[in-house]
C-alpha cells in the first residue's frame, strides 16, 4: 500500500511543539558533526599495521585516544542540547566538551609524534585543540533559571524527570513494531503533552507532589499498554484493539493537558497571593501607590 509522503516539518508532523525548525536543524547539525569524529581517526588504526612496534602502537593509541575523545564530544552536544531545551537546567555535572577538545589534542600530538617530531606533534595537537573549540563550543557553565529554586526539591524533579523520559522512550521504541504510522504520531502527541508537564514541573518544583501520579503511575501505565498493543497489533491487525489503544491515548492526553493546565493555574494563583500579601504590607507600613506602578520616564 503506497503511503503518503510526510516530512516532519509537514501540517501532520512530527516536529515537537516550543521548537522552532532552525533550533532542530541546529542540534541535528552539532550531532551530526560530532559522529564524523568517529570517522575521523580511521586512517590510523590502517597505517598502524605498516609501521614498526614503535609506530604501531603509537598509532593505536592515537587512534583509542581520539575515538574517546568524539565520544565525549558527541555525550557533550547531546548534555548541551538537553540544557537548551530547557527553561530550567543545572549545568552538565562533567565538562564533556572540553574533555574532547583536550582529548583530541592530545590524540593529534600522538599522531604527529608518531610520524615527525615533536615540534610538527605540538602543532597539530595544539591545532586539533583549537578547531575543536570552534566547532563545538564550550560546555554550559552555569545554572540556568535556577534562582530561587531550593536545589533538594530541583534534584527530585531531577529523578523524576529522567525517569519520565525513559518511559516515553521506551513507548517509542515499542510502538515501532506495530508498524502504524498514524498511531505512531498519535503516540508522539501524547509524548508532546507529557513534555509540557514535565517542563511545567521543572520550572516550579512545588508542582512535583501534585504531579507526581502521573509522571508514575499513569506514565508507567501509558507505556506498558503501548508495549501490549504493539506486540498484539504486530500479529494479529486486530482494528478494534488500535481503535481502544486510540482512545486510550485520547483520554491520557486529555487528562495530562488538563493537569498541567490546572498546574498553571495555582502558580499563577500562588502570585497573586505573594502580591496581596506584599501590598498589605506595604499599606501597613504607610506606602500607597498613588498610580500605575512603573519605571518613571
Amino acid at each position: 500500500m503506497a503511503k503518503r509522503f510526510k516530512g516532519e516539518f509537514s501540517p501532520d508532523g512530527s516536529i515537537e511543539r516550543g521548537k522552532s525548525p532552525v533550533q532542530i536543524s541546529a542540534s541535528r547539525r552539532a550531532m551530526w558533526r560530532a559522529n564524523v569524529l568517529f570517522f575521523v581517526p580511521l586512517p590510523l588504526a590502517f597505517r598502524a599495521f605498516f609501521k614498526d612496534p614503535e609506530g604501531l602502537a603509537l598509532n593505536l593509541l592515537a587512534f583509542g585516544v581520539l575515538v574517546l575523545a568524539a565520544w565525549l564530544t558527541r555525550d557533550g552536544v547531546r548534555a548541551q542540547v538537553a540544557y537548551e531545551e530547557r527553561r530550567v537546567a543545572r549545568r552538565p555535572a562533567i565538562p564533556r566538551k572540553i574533555f574532547g577538545s583536550v582529548l583530541t589534542g592530545i590524540g593529534l600530538f600522538i599522531a604527529g609524534y608518531a610520524s615527525g617530531g615533536v615540534f610538527s606533534a605540538l602543532i597539530f595537537g595544539l591545532l586539533g585543540v583549537v578547531l575543536h573549540g570552534l566547532a563545538f563550543g564550550p560546555d554550559p557553565m552555569t545554572d540556568k533559571g535556577m534562582e530561587g529554586i531550593d536545589g533538594f526539591q530541583t534534584e527530585r524533579v531531577a529523578r523524576v524527570v529522567d525517569k519520565a523520559e525513559k518511559r516515553l522512550a521506551e513507548m517509542s521504541d515499542a510502538i515501532l513494531r506495530a508498524g502504524d504510522r498514524k498511531i505512531e504520531d498519535r503516540v508522539a502527541q501524547f509524548q508532546t503533552t507529557v513534555r509540557d508537564m514535565l517542563r511545567t514541573v521543572e520550572e516550579d518544583p512545588r508542582d512535583l507532589t501534585a504531579a507526581r501520579k502521573y509522571l508514575s503511575v499513569y506514565l508507567q501505565g501509558a507505556r506498558d499498554a503501548t508495549v501490549k498493543f504493539a506486540d498484539l497489533y504486530s500479529r494479529t491487525r486486530d482494528p478494534k484493539a488500535r481503535e481502544d489503544y486510540a482512545a486510550l491515548l485520547e483520554d491520557l492526553e486529555t487528562n495530562f493537558a488538563a493537569k498541567t493546565e490546572k498546574l498553571m493555574l495555582d502558580d499563577r494563583s500562588d502570585l497573586d497571593v505573594e502580591i496581596e500579601v506584599l501590598r498589605e504590607r506595604l499599606q501597613r507600613e504607610g506606602i500607597r501607590p498613588t498610580g500605575p506602578v512603573g519605571p518613571k520616564v
